[in-house]
């Protein structure tokens, strides 16, 4: 452990042991959470973001919590009532395999027990977290929760990693209530489950861009990092903690945590994006019955499936009623569904990384590590299961870590698809150590990147070579046309300022387009004069054949390409993944012309229908609207609304824009991909810029409800206000919790 780090860690464990909370009578905690509040202080800057000072560490995460608590306690909540497994109670019978899936992970008995045996440092974090929770309640009487009326320290635990979509939700609903509904009475059909299913293509993906750049490619000689996450809009505020023990943090914060978890502080940064090394395993077990019970094969004997009754409430039209469940396990993990395999039925037992404990703690200390070493003693706690990471601090260190949470695992067996669970030689054989992992530091391009794509064009000619590496290090096979179009504006250049890199991020060509236009224009220019599409389809093509490939709000071309592409894909997704093909790579290489004929014309056929014309401004159709601070909200195309410039990740805007679920409305309104945005540069002093989607609270009576909107949409970044006389000079408001 570096002199650092011990600093770090000796002082989080010597503040534990001064503040750590004894049991407090009930009616003595309001006393005891005024007392807390009265050593924090918020600072509102112009734009509504929360700078929070506490004297000690705990007093900040009570502080940030109960500024976050300010401006969306519904999503706060929410959050917790699914991490604990409890959406049913408030939402209904429709997500009781919801819930289930979250109890065969987070048993809250289980999770109390971690937190009466985790370090004093930690608990004093985690009772601040329920204090800051418990006050604003207890100050805002107004505000009714939905289910939780009291925060206890504990449940922090529950929600320790800040995916979007952690390893949990990869498991797939449908299959749970296949098995374990016929087992407990049958249940309501399970919800359609967006996050974890494979999306098409055309739906916009999740994920992030994380680009660092290092002092010799930029003009003062200082690191630079772009923090670019792709989320829901709405999913994650901005927000700075700050105490007099050393933390400084500023970024974007899961609703509900107490730790920055896409940000930066006074001397480096981190971005997290979704994906590296392959994390998650199914098992097929061979079960037969055995007496009540059930055994499950293994080498040359078997073992015994382990029972777990699980308790499932839910809201009724009258009042509450509840399910119970009898879930198995074996030594790999829960059974989540079944498998034909050679005609005979197998279970399916998942393995995925299950450590809170351990998850929180990383989540929280990379907050307040100083230099590469203390970052990456964090790191080794391996326990950031979904996530790459894309690094930058002061000392001109750049660094991109893919994966943290990676099992060694036998190299000759394919992990890809369900493995016997039976054979011994499928086990897990321990973690990988930091240093066996795919880890570029300091490359000699000067430059790394990731969009989510493969490792293996992070750095340009530095990057690692894919036979060097197990197959299961890169979960990710393939680059995509974000990382085609992230080589291209980091590559060779030298003269990067912070200006200058939120360009690059947001630079407007669209790579996949040029596999999806030329096939297209080749198939038009090989009609007969009579085919009736040739006359058709004339200007449609001229147009596309002229364009030049960019995204902008007068670009009638973008709005036919954007129209011909989903058409295209969806048409060709199916016959892609037949043939084991890119969806991309098929349309240019392999698509039958007249298909792709037949995607054109009936995009121009959707514009005229939907718009009267097909040559429409691409601002005219692509719209930024926030109408209410609803989890959910939908749109409508009478109301009032921005433009937008920017493209879906799909076609390799970087500056990613688009819609998931259906579309209810004739424009197209974005609520997935850019959300916070920031470019830091890790000078003497620290410097940045950000953007965030809408704005920060969720109240369409704040003025900080859609403050950002105009600048989000237009790509215009505002300064940060990170020291503290910045944030005194740009204050609109100073006041305590609670006053």
């Amino acid at each position: 452990m570096t002199p650092t780090l011990r600093r770090l860690f000796r002082a989080s464990i010597a503040l534990a042991l001064l503040s750590a909370a004894r049991p407090t009578p009930v009616d003595a905690q309001p006393a005891v959470w005024e007392a807390q509040a009265k050593r924090v202080t918020i600072m509102r800057d112009q734009w509504g973001v929360a700078h929070v000072y506490g004297e000690r560490d705990a007093d900040a995460v009570f502080g940030m919590v109960y500024a976050q608590a300010e401006d969306d306690f519904p999503r706060i909540e929410t959050n917790y009532i699914n991490a604990m497994g409890r959406l049913a109670e408030v939402e209904g019978e429709r997500e009781i395999w919801r819930d289930l899936r979250m109890k065969l992970f987070i048993d809250t008995l289980e999770i109390k027990a971690l937190y009466a045996k985790s370090p004093a440092w930690l608990q004093a974090l985690m009772q601040g977290w329920a204090n800051g929770l418990n006050w604003y309640l207890h100050k805002n009487p107004q505000v009714k929760p939905r289910l939780i009326t009291r925060f206890e320290p504990w449940m922090a635990l529950t929600f320790s990693e800040g995916s979007i979509g952690g390893d949990i939700e990869s498991v797939n609903l449908r299959g749970l209530e296949q098995f374990y509904g016929p087992r407990s009475g049958g249940a309501a059909p399970a919800r359609d489950d967006a996050e974890s299913a494979v999306q098409p293509f055309g739906e916009e993906p999740g994920g992030s861009n994380g680009f660092a750049v290092a002092p010799q490619n930029t003009v003062n000689g200082h690191a630079m990092l772009m923090i670019n996450p792709h989320t829901s809009f709405y999913f994650r505020p901005e927000i700075h903690m700050a105490s007099r023990e050393g933390l400084d943090a500023y970024g974007a914060v899961t609703w509900g945590q107490f730790f920055i978890y896409q940000g930066f502080n006074h001397r480096l940064g981190w971005m997290h994006t979704s994906g590296g090394g392959d994390v998650i395993d199914e098992y097929l077990e061979t079960v037969s019955p055995k007496g009540k019970g059930f055994t499950y094969r293994y080498g040359s004997g078997t073992r015994n499936v382990t029972a777990k009754v699980i308790r499932l409430p839910y809201k009724t039209a009258t009042g509450m009623a509840a399910r119970t469940v009898t879930a198995y396990f074996t030594h790999h993990g829960p059974v989540i569904r079944t498998q034909t395999v050679n005609g005979a039925e197998r279970w399916v037992a998942v393995r995925m990384m299950n450590n809170p404990l351990d998850a929180l703690q990383q989540s929280y200390l990379r907050t307040k590590a100083t230099d590469f070493a203390s970052f990456s003693k964090a790191m080794e706690l391996r326990t950031n299961s979904s996530n790459n990471t894309v690094y930058a601090d002061a000392d001109g260190v750049i660094a991109y870590f893919h994966g943290n949470f990676i099992p060694k695992r036998d190299p000759s067996i394919d992990f890809t698809r369900p493995v016997d669970g039976s054979d011994p030689r499928t086990e897990w054989q321990g973690l990988h150590t930091l240093n066996e992992m795919i880890l570029i530091k300091s490359p000699s391009s000067g430059w790394l990147m990731n969009t989510n794509n493969w490792p293996f064009t992070a750095s340009g000619a530095d990057s690692p070579k894919i036979g060097d590496w197990p197959v299961y290090m890169s979960a990710q096979r393939e680059d995509n046309a974000r990382g085609v179009h992230a080589v291209r504006v980091l590559q060779g250049r030298k003269d990067f300022t912070l200006d200058g890199l939120i360009a690059a991020a947001y630079d407007s060509y669209l790579p996949a387009m040029e596999q999806l236009i030329p096939p297209v224009v080749a198939a038009w220019d090989a009609l007969p004069a009579s085919d009736p599409l040739k006359t058709r389809l004339a200007v449609p093509v001229r147009t596309l054949r002229n364009w030049d490939y960019r995204f902008g709000v007068a670009s009638v071309a973008m709005t036919l390409a954007n129209a011909y592409g989903e058409a295209a894909t969806q048409s060709q997704a199916a016959a892609a993944r037949q043939a084991g093909t890119p969806t991309l790579e098929y349309i240019a290489s392999k698509a039958a012309p007249a298909q792709l004929l037949g995607a054109l014309s009936r995009a121009v056929e959707t514009l005229e229908r939907d718009f009267g014309s097909w040559q429409m401004p691409w601002g005219d159709v692509n719209r930024f609207q926030r109408l209410s601070g609803d989890i959910g909200a939908g749109f409508d195309d009478s109301k009032p609304s921005l433009p937008v410039a920017f493209a879906s990740a799909n076609w390799g805007s970087l500056a990613a824009y688009g819609q998931t679920g259906a579309r209810t409305t004739k424009k197209y309104y974005g609520n997935r991909g850019n959300s916070f945005v920031a470019a830091v540069e890790f000078g003497p002093r620290v410097r940045a810029k950000s953007v965030l989607a809408g704005g920060v609270n969720n109240d369409p009576s704040s003025p900080y409800f859609f403050n950002q909107g105009e600048r989000y949409a237009t790509g215009a970044f505002k300064d940060v206000s990170f020291h503290r006389e910045d944030v005194e000079r740009n204050a609109v408001r100073t006041y305590q919790p609670g006053q």
